[in-house]
C-alpha cells in the first residue's frame, strides 16, 4: 500500500513544477493587469511561505491526504466502501464532493472571525499573480488538510480520486490566480465549466461585496448554485484595487509579517457575519488615501502614496 506514495509524490511535484512554469511564461508574455508591488519581495515571500508549508506538512502530515484515504479504504470506511459502485464513478463523484468541501470551507473561513484572521495572509497580497495561489498561512494549511480529510473518510474516497483532486486543485488554484490574459469569449465559455482568473480576481477585490463572493477554486457551479457568483467587478479588472482595506503597504509582502498577521493584524470589515455589523461603507474601505499602520489601523492620510507601478512583464 505504501508503494504507492512515493509515485503520488512525483506526480504532484512533476504537475506543480509543470503548471507554474507554464503560468509564469504567460504572465510574462500577456499579462492582464499592471503589477505594483515590489515582485522580487513578493514572489520571495509568497514561496518562502510555500516552502515553510510544504516542510512542516511533511513533518506533521508526512502521508498526507492521498495516506489517510489508503488508510480508510484499508479499513472500509466511508460512503463508497459501503456500497457497490463503479470505480470511475466513485472516483468521479468524490472529485466533484471534494471540490464542494472546499467551497463549504472557504466560505466558512469567510464567516467566522478567528478563520478570516488566518485567511487574511492570502488576501492582504497586494497584487494578484500565480503566486497568491499558493500564499497561505500556515495554521490554515493545517486545518485544511484537517477538513479534507475528514471528508475523505466521510466518503471514502480512493486514493486515486485524492491524487487526482490535489492535483486538480493545485494546478486550478495556480491558473485561477494567475495574472494571465484570456480573451473575453473564451473566459465566458471556460468559466462554465472551471473558475478563470478573471472570475476569482473579483474575490480579491478591496471591496467587501466583491470579497465576499466567487468562492469556488476549482469548479464555478458552487456560485452560481448558491447566489455567490459575481461576473465583474465593479471598477474593472484592470481599475480594481485588490488586497484588504486596512493593509495598504508593502509590509504585507514580507515573510514574518504574513506569519505573525492573524495575531496581530485589523480584522477589518470583511468577515460575512458582519454584514449588518458597524462595518465601513465600501466607499471607505476602498479610499485611496487610507493606509494602515503596524497594526492595520486605518488612518487617512492628506494625500495618497500610491506604490510605483511595475511593467508586468518585468521582476
Amino acid at each position: 500500500m505504501l508503494g504507492f506514495l512515493p509515485t503520488e509524490q512525483a506526480v504532484r511535484i512533476a504537475c506543480f513544477a509543470g503548471v507554474f512554469v507554464v503560468l509564469v511564461a504567460w504572465e510574462f508574455f500577456a499579462p492582464r493587469r499592471v503589477l505594483h508591488a515590489s515582485k522580487p519581495q513578493r514572489w520571495g515571500s509568497n514561496l518562502g511561505l510555500v516552502f515553510l508549508n510544504s516542510l512542516l506538512l511533511r513533518f506533521i502530515a508526512p502521508l498526507g491526504a492521498v495516506g489517510i484515504a489508503m488508510f480508510a479504504e484499508s479499513v472500509g470506511w466511508g460512503l463508497f466502501q459501503y456500497y457497490d459502485v463503479p470505480s470511475w464513478l466513485a472516483i468521479f463523484v468524490s472529485v466533484i464532493l471534494l471540490d464542494f468541501a472546499i467551497y463549504l470551507q472557504h466560505v466558512m473561513f469567510h464567516a467566522i472571525p478567528v478563520l478570516w484572521r488566518l485567511h487574511m495572509v492570502h488576501h492582504a497580497d497586494l497584487d494578484f499573480d500565480v503566486t497568491t495561489g499558493l500564499r497561505f498561512h500556515t495554521l490554515e494549511i493545517m486545518l485544511s488538510l484537517g477538513i479534507k480529510c475528514t471528508a475523505i473518510v466521510l466518503l471514502g474516497a480512493s486514493p486515486l480520486a485524492v491524487l487526482i483532486f490535489e492535483v486538480l486543485l493545485n494546478a486550478t488554484a495556480m491558473f485561477n490566480h494567475s495574472n494571465v490574459r484570456i480573451p473575453l469569449s473564451l473566459d465566458r465559455a471556460l468559466r462554465l465549466v472551471i473558475v478563470t482568473p478573471d472570475m476569482h480576481r473579483v474575490h480579491h477585490s478591496v471591496i467587501r461585496r466583491e470579497a465576499n463572493s466567487n468562492f469556488g477554486f476549482n469548479l464555478p457551479w458552487w456560485d452560481f448554485l448558491l447566489g455567490t457568483y459575481r461576473s465583474q467587478p465593479d471598477s474593472g479588472h484592470e481599475g480594481m484595487t485588490i488586497g484588504l482595506s486596512q493593509f495598504r503597504d508593502e509590509r504585507v509582502e514580507r515573510l514574518p509579517w504574513m506569519l505573525l498577521l492573524p495575531f496581530i493584524g485589523k480584522l477589518g470589515s470583511y468577515p460575512i457575519n458582519r454584514e449588518n455589523g458597524t462595518a465601513p461603507s465600501h466607499e471607505q474601505e476602498s479610499a485611496p488615501g487610507m493606509q494602515a499602520d503596524q497594526f492595520g489601523e486605518n488612518t487617512l492620510k492628506d494625500t495618497p502614496t500610491p506604490m510605483r507601478p511595475m511593467d508586468g512583464r518585468r521582476a
